[in-house]
């Protein structure tokens, strides 16, 4: 056998080995994604997506669950591709089968499709470190440089304000800080047409950068891109989405609640207590540890009610306790209750006492007001603390 026969059957084997890995790795990719069990309450249409999953045709095996892919016209099969949204609606109690064909032509395998008369959720109480990056570029305020002629001056006054998103300088997309500073720089002493979103409007400002004494162009702008800290995850439903919190991430600047492109949750550790007294919240310190091996989840929504995204395989095989039924805002009452929190290191219920309840408030995370009565608590933190918001009450 010459040396060329041999050289094109070793690569012969090399493709063949390649081919069967990459099909076992897909494989088992796309088995990640796929969930094996969803829940949906009855008569109520829930929304969920695959993050990365190739395109894959879904068609249930019984007329009482209905798919939709965005239009109002409910279906027996949809076909989806990486990252689109669908609908799953469950008309009547019991469970069934949901098929998934990959390329919708290999079965692939069938997800069980719960429907429930309640929906329920496992009460968490866990810290969680947080990391937000915000949608565009955001202004924290304008402020004075000095040039390189040694005046000041303030080019963005007037022009940018705080709560401003930059989305991009000359027609070009930015998403850091750091692509900010290099077009600022490369534009040079020309003027930058910036695109803005301002109260959820877009608009489009025009300021010249001066040359400052350091050697670089500046717009004499504060801004931020990203924002982290620590809080507490409250629940994880029967489909591994997640809510914590209980408000919404704030900057710590303009007070207004940071839209967000996406984020991550990881672990974290608390390391110390401050406790709180009259006219003096307390606050948890800890740290978070940033890394693949220690995410946690995804974050896909900053609201005024808390943020919500979805945990990972890790986090749902750590959870402890029993799914509960989750409340309505109708069934609080004034009494004796709990909340749970991990904030002796354990996972613990202590006593609390709901003395108010606003059925009509606008603000769905400002309804009940609640006293720490758990001796136990008042004694570690001395009552609610800044990072126990979002632990659950039971």
């Amino acid at each position: 056998m010459t040396g060329r026969k041999r050289f094109r059957r070793r690569m012969a084997a090399l493709f063949v080995v390649s081919l069967i890995f990459c099909i076992g790795f897909t494989w088992h990719y796309v088995g990640r994604m796929v969930p094996d069990r969803l829940s949906v309450v009855e008569n109520e249409k829930e929304i969920f997506s695959f993050p990365g999953l190739l395109d894959t045709t879904l068609y249930s095996e019984s007329e009482e669950v209905v798919l939709g892919n965005g239009s109002d016209i409910p279906a027996d099969q949809i076909h989806i591709t990486s990252g689109e949204s669908f609908s799953i609606e469950g008309k009547d109690l019991g469970s069934y089968k949901l098929g998934v064909k990959l390329f919708g032509l290999i079965k692939f395998k069938d997800i069980q499709v719960d429907v429930v008369d309640e929906k329920y959720a496992v009460p968490c109480g866990l810290p969680v470190g947080i990391y937000l990056r915000s949608e565009g570029i955001m202004v924290i305020g304008t402020g004075e440089v000095r040039t390189g002629t040694g005046e000041s001056a303030e080019p963005a006054a007037g022009i940018l304000k705080s709560g401003d998103y930059i989305e991009a300088i000359n027609g070009v997309s930015i998403s850091d800080k750091e692509t900010l500073v290099q077009k600022i720089n490369e534009n040079r002493d020309q003027d930058a047409v910036l695109t803005v979103r301002r109260e959820g409007e877009e608009i489009q400002v025009k300021l010249n950068p001066v040359y400052t004494e350091d050697g670089d162009y500046k717009m004499g702008v504060w801004v931020r891109d990203d924002t982290q800290g620590i809080g507490t995850m409250t629940y994880v439903d029967l489909n591994g989405r997640f809510g914590a919190l209980g408000h919404g991430i704030s900057d710590s600047d303009t007070g207004e609640v940071v839209e967000i492109e996406e984020g991550d949750l990881y672990d974290t550790k608390i390391l110390g207590i401050e406790k709180g007294s009259s006219g003096k919240p307390g606050v948890l310190s800890g740290v978070i540890y940033y890394g693949p091996g220690s995410q946690l989840g995804h974050i896909e929504a900053n609201t005024g009610e808390g943020i919500f995204g979805t945990v990972n395989d890790r986090f749902s095989k750590s959870l402890q306790g029993e799914p509960m039924e989750i409340g309505y805002r109708q069934d609080i009452h004034k009494g004796e209750a709990f909340i749970r929190s991990s904030v002796s290191g354990e996972v613990k219920d202590y006593r609390i006492e709901i003395q108010k309840v606003d059925y009509n408030s606008p603000h769905k995370s400002k309804g009940m007001v609640i006293k720490v009565v758990d001796e136990e608590l008042l004694a570690l933190t001395g009552g609610i603390v800044q990072g126990m918001s979002g632990s659950p009450v039971l």
